[in-house]
């Protein structure tokens, strides 16, 4: 089993996935990890959010594609009441703009299915202890791209001035530009404009671009410091 951070109870989460097959092959991985509790799981929109509010999770382990909308859908809606828990979405979907989507509606990580159970264990400690995660392989197809018409990004993200650094490690972490503006006492328009120089830095038009090129250069945590 992987070695769990020193906690005096489980991790607490819940889990989201429309095929029982799945969710059957996760509850056993997840069962037999001493470190963490599933306390339940649900096939929709609607029984993850209906879920979320009856057992207060510290984590939800999300998949993008359920019945009745989106796991981007239950995201927010998750988040909007509480606003504490960590989300890591788990899929088979490899889109950039997918990953654009989970950052946006406040998602803390993006992992493919074909991850390993060990490492997967690993990112819900990691995730739930305030890091951010992006999938290597989708980190890896984002910077291909970047580079093949941005070359010379490597260490851009370096020559980024402090503030700028904090909002970029904040919606990284999925926060919206109005949640970075709350947190850094800065107007929304003033975050809008550090955030279009950072873009404009990097080379970059999207926050997964971004995001990207932030967890090469933190070694994959994109929590702020």
């Amino acid at each position: 089993m992987t070695a769990a951070p020193a906690r005096t109870t489980p991790l607490r989460l819940i889990l989201v996935d429309d095929s029982e097959v799945v969710r059957m092959g996760l509850k056993s991985l997840l069962g037999a990890e001493p470190s963490l509790e599933l306390v339940g799981e649900a096939g929709s929109v609607a029984g993850a959010v209906e879920l979320a509010l009856k057992t207060k999770p510290e984590l939800v382990l999300l998949d993008i594609r359920l019945p009745d909308g989106t796991g981007f859908d239950a995201c927010r809606r998750i988040l909007e009441k509480l606003p504490e828990t960590r989300v890591l979405i788990l899929t088979s979907v490899a889109e950039e703009t997918m990953v654009d989507d989970a950052i946006r509606a406040g998602a803390n990580g993006y992992l493919l299915k074909e991850v390993n159970g060990r490492a997967l264990i690993q990112a819900i400690h990691d995730v739930a202890a305030g890091k951010s995660i992006l999938d290597p392989a989708i980190t890896a197809r984002v910077l291909s791209i970047i580079r093949s018409t941005a070359p010379g990004t490597r260490n851009a993200v370096e020559s980024l001035a402090p503030q700028e650094r904090r909002v970029l490690a904040l919606i990284a972490e999925g926060k919206t530009n109005k949640e970075v503006a709350a947190e850094m006492g800065l107007a929304e328009k003033t975050v809008k404009n550090y955030l279009s120089t950072v873009f404009e830095k990097l080379h970059v038009s999207r926050r997964s671009q971004a995001a990207a090129l932030y967890v090469q250069q933190n070694r994959g945590s994109l929590s702020p410091d």
